[in-house]
């Protein structure tokens, strides 16, 4: 192990390199963004399939050895065959006295257009002032999730490269083209691997999030899991002035049943969804108190007027560790302009539950199907009730006390001066739960993009600032990590 004053002398040296070569960081960075790697578009999938191809190069010039492991093809609703992007299996270095890290980023990136509403074209990396003159944003679709993060952990490794520095760590990748389409065959992929690539690999890194401030650096630890639900009533249309007011109407009947599922304080109102939610701790109360996070400008940046909580605790507690419950949409409903007087046959309500962890999936669908059932029993409707859970994704919990957070904790104060907030994320993070699930290794979500970099909106960037520094952030954390062995 290294003393601490030659850590801090080699670190000093790194970052001064990283500092130097900003400028063609950025210019990696250009041509990455550049390729319309959309995966969600299929008339766009060879250029995904091209943006593999860059970045297994990549790779190969660091001196990876790199394998691209075909997925096959997926069928498409309108029964068109189309070939899933390869999956970036990339290997350096194998020293037996080392810990393995594995990287997973992505290159794919949400659908953009200029006409909607972006102020440059989100194709053309564009480096434009932010509100405060020290900030320099880099505009593009891709700069943030997830092109920028993965081009900075290759640059922190090609640092120690072009330095001629011994690897601190042996690294493997996982880059994959179909994150933004969920991601299909990756987790058959992870289980065919799992005791050959994955049988050495120690550590997960994933860099596929956001901090919660526009300042201050943050680690996540958790994310909440998805359950979609579908709620069926009716059988065929009828005319409202020939059946109005003599029939139990299906669109009656579904608004009575969403109407059942949640309260005016957005408390869940299905027996038993709370029993298996975690009792709050007061350690854990305490980690809520120091996280750096402003409602008025939370309210700003979403355009929002008043949230259900007024301190930051609460709304904080009931984003990441509570489970919540919103309403979707309405299909088979008459939603053009004007009117038309139809009594819709069929009508599907839509709702989702973000559930958190130690609840599980089975049981929730149990509660859900049993109360629809006792509030529909109770209107006497002969409509068929149908309810289905097409979609069920499970929540993911890390622990901050394991030793990979401690060393990413590190190398951010060395890097940003400041411990980091220990936050989680409201939404789902598929990717996270199944590494875990799969390789039963540490995994770490180590953001290195701002709360305000707009991911899979217009104008989505990074700042300069962050992906340098982010940069910095990742090569400290391989000598960090480098410690714990």
């Amino acid at each position: 192990v290294m003393s601490s004053s030659s850590s801090s002398a080699l670190e000093t040296k790194i970052f001064q390199y990283i500092d130097e070569h900003q400028n063609d960081f950025i210019k990696d960075l250009k041509e990455w963004v550049a390729v319309e790697s959309d995966s969600v578009q299929p008339h766009l999938r060879k250029e995904v399939i091209r943006m593999m191809a860059l970045a297994a190069d990549r790779l190969a010039a660091l001196g990876a050895t790199v394998k691209l492991a075909n997925l096959g093809s997926h069928q498409l609703p309108d029964g068109q065959d189309l070939p899933l992007p390869p999956v970036i299996l990339g290997e350096l270095r194998k020293d037996a006295h080392n810990s393995t890290v594995c990287f997973y980023g992505h290159v794919d990136v949400q659908p953009a257009k200029k006409e909607d509403g972006w102020k440059t074209d989100p194709y053309t990396l564009t480096e434009i002032n932010g509100v405060y003159l020290v900030i320099r944003n880099l505009y593009g679709r891709g700069a943030t999730d997830n092109k920028g993060p993965v081009l900075a952990w290759i640059n922190a490794v090609e640092t120690f490269r072009a330095l001629k520095l011994a690897m601190p760590v042996n690294f493997k990748f996982v880059i994959e083209g179909m994150e933004e389409a969920g991601s299909l065959g990756l987790e058959k992929l992870l289980e065919e691997e799992n005791q050959c690539f994955f049988s050495d690999v120690d550590y997960v890194v994933i860099s596929d999030n956001l901090w919660l401030s526009n300042k201050k650096p943050a680690l996540t630890y958790g994310s909440r899991g998805n359950a979609c639900f579908f709620v069926e009533c009716g059988e065929k249309d009828l005319h409202s002035g020939t059946f109005g007011g003599i029939i139990h109407e299906p669109m009656t009947d579904l608004i009575a049943l969403l109407d059942s599922l949640v309260d005016p304080t957005g408390r869940i109102q299905i027996p038993g969804i709370y029993d298996s939610v975690a009792a709050l701790t007061e350690k854990e109360r305490k980690l809520y108190e120091s996280i750096e996070f402003d409602l008025e400008e939370h309210k700003n940046n979403s355009g929002v007027k008043k949230f259900l909580y007024g301190t930051k605790e609460e709304i904080l507690l009931h984003l990441w560790r509570y489970p919540s419950l919103s309403i979707h949409g309405i299909e088979g409903a008459f939603n053009e302009p004007g009117i038309k007087t139809v009594i819709p046959a069929k009508v599907i309500g839509k709702f989702s539950i973000r559930q958190v962890p130690y609840m599980d999936l089975s049981v929730v669908k149990q509660q859900v199907v049993e109360h629809l059932e006792s509030v529909f029993s109770k209107r006497n409707s002969p409509n068929k009730l149908k309810v289905s859970m097409p979609l069920g994704a499970k929540p993911w919990l890390a622990d901050i006390n394991d030793p990979l957070y401690k060393a990413a904790r590190r190398a951010i104060r060395t890097v940003f001066g400041e411990d980091p907030d220990f936050i989680r994320d409201g939404s789902t993070v598929p990717v996270a739960r199944m590494f875990q699930t799969v390789t039963q290794k540490s995994v770490i979500m180590l953001p290195i993009g701002a709360a305000d970099d707009g991911e899979h909106s217009q104008n989505e960037k990074i700042s300069r600032h962050n992906y340098i520094e982010g940069t910095k952030v990742f090569a400290a954390f391989f000598l960090e990590i480098s410690k714990l062995h």
